[in-house]
């Protein structure tokens, strides 16, 4: 496996395999992989014959209060788990690389509705530096395919309405979201919780499957379901920034005639912020 840092040499190495009739598939991430980034990269070695993975940490889409300086930087390791997942090569931009005019005069792609509320209303500008970063990769990669996990929904939601809408000749794959043993999505700022906060903290994911149950079983009043599943994330030690039950395809708020839903959660534990959902289908 290569590591490159500029666009040049990305695109020269993406000519060379696109020469070769290859497939290429690309695993965009913010480094510090853990199993649920390397099943992406084993599906994306699955789907394609030439797999790009890129570790960017993005600052066009943190906020000014957030994580960007803390957020874990591990590049040796995550080479180690690339090579072993079979990446063929690895893109490790900088900041001036990726925006070398600056940020402030950066051209900023905004993708509407899907990136409303949510994530997109407790983090203003988040999506836009999302669907800012991922269109810049999609460019200077040109990929067949390219894979995102299911944990981040409403990002995976983003980047399908970006593909859709612009054009993109892009196959988007979303991957079910990987899990420790008792439940809580893998996550890199899982890393930040004491052990305390460690162990309460698959209650996030518990809540929701309550809430998704409650909506299988045919349950219909969904204010009440996140009233009690607000107070039931109070209780295990979370401070929640928000519950809701949304349409899986358009993220509307949902009515009691959809059957198509997800239930999405965000709370903080401590001073982290942890997100999870469950897509269902009522029957």
């Amino acid at each position: 496996m290569n590591t490159v840092k500029t666009v040049r040499e990305l695109r020269a190495v993406v000519a060379r395999a696109r020469s070769e009739g290859k497939r290429i598939a690309l695993v965009p991430t913010m480094g510090n992989l853990h199993s649920g980034h390397i099943a992406l990269v084993t599906k994306a070695v699955q789907r394609a014959d030439f797999v790009i993975a890129s570790i960017f940490v993005n600052p066009l889409q943190f906020g000014p209060n957030e994580d960007l300086a803390s957020y874990p930087r591990t590049l040796a390791a995550d080479q180690e788990q690339l090579l072993q997942a079979g990446c063929h090569l690895l893109f490790t931009p900088t900041v001036e690389e990726m925006y070398p005019h600056g940020m402030a005069d950066q051209t900023i792609v905004r993708v509407p509705v899907v990136s409303e509320g949510l994530c997109g209303g407790s983090r203003p500008g988040h999506f836009d530096g999302v669907s800012t970063v991922i269109s810049k990769l999609f460019n200077m990669v040109q990929p067949d395919i390219a894979i995102f996990g299911q944990k981040d929904f409403q990002q995976l939601a983003v980047v399908n309405a970006l593909v859709r809408d612009l054009n993109m000749p892009i196959q988007i794959i979303g991957e079910p979201t990987v899990r420790a043993a008792d439940g809580l999505a893998l996550s890199s700022r899982n890393g930040y919780l004491t052990e305390d906060q460690r162990t309460a903290a698959p209650a996030l994911y518990r809540v929701i499957k309550q809430i998704g149950t409650a909506l299988q079983n045919g349950e219909q009043d969904h204010q009440q379901l996140i009233s009690d599943g607000v107070k039931d994330l109070e209780a295990a030690g979370f401070r929640p920034d928000y519950l809701e039950i949304r349409h899986a395809v358009s993220l509307r708020p949902a009515t009691p005639d959809d059957r198509d839903l997800v239930v999405l959660g965000a709370a903080f534990m401590g001073k982290t912020r942890l997100i999870d959902n469950l897509h269902l289908v009522k029957e």
